[in-house]
């Protein structure tokens, strides 16, 4: 289904490297706010280590943000050395296929992360990418973010109850 991811995480730095190399994945395209960074733009130290220890794994990392705010964005890509994009557009494929061409990655070995399904998982979906969905840093969201939550909710604990099926 469309609006299931095909993996579920609490923590985004509890998706392993093992885990990332069984799937066959070469190249993460990572959502940024409430996936890396808080609504506050803070970034967790226990994050900074999780990329940092895939990157030093061989790990290509790719930031693709629906944020129009460039600094933002940019600040986290250039602590890293990651390329990044921002007003993807997402779930829109655009942005996703952007990414994978520039990137030279075969759409069975990328994987997307993010926190919001109707955004970083339909999106992965329909580009036929690995989904991995995360639950959000914090509570606080933008506006147009808030009013999907509840239904996001509804969607996870049927994903979730298929799962321990």
């Amino acid at each position: 289904m469309i609006l299931y991811p095909n993996a579920y995480f609490k923590k985004i730095e509890d998706i392993t490297i093992q885990f990332l190399k069984k799937q066959n994945i070469k190249l993460l395209i990572l959502d940024v706010d409430n996936t890396l960074i808080d609504y506050h733009q803070n970034f967790a130290e226990e994050v900074k280590q999780w990329l940092k220890n895939l990157q030093g794994q061989g790990m290509k990392l790719y930031l693709l943000s629906n944020s129009n705010k460039k600094e933002k964005v940019k600040k986290i890509a250039d602590e890293f050395g990651i390329p990044y994009r921002i007003f993807a557009k997402k779930p829109l494929k655009s942005g996703f296929l952007k990414v994978q061409k520039q990137m030279k990655e075969k759409t069975e070995n990328i994987a997307v992360i993010g926190d919001q399904i109707f955004t970083d998982v339909i999106g992965g979906n329909r580009c036929g990418f690995f989904t991995i969905l995360v639950e959000p840093i914090h509570e606080k969201d933008y506006w147009f973010t808030a009013w999907k939550r509840p239904i996001e909710e509804k969607i996870k604990n049927n994903y979730q109850a298929k799962e321990k099926k």
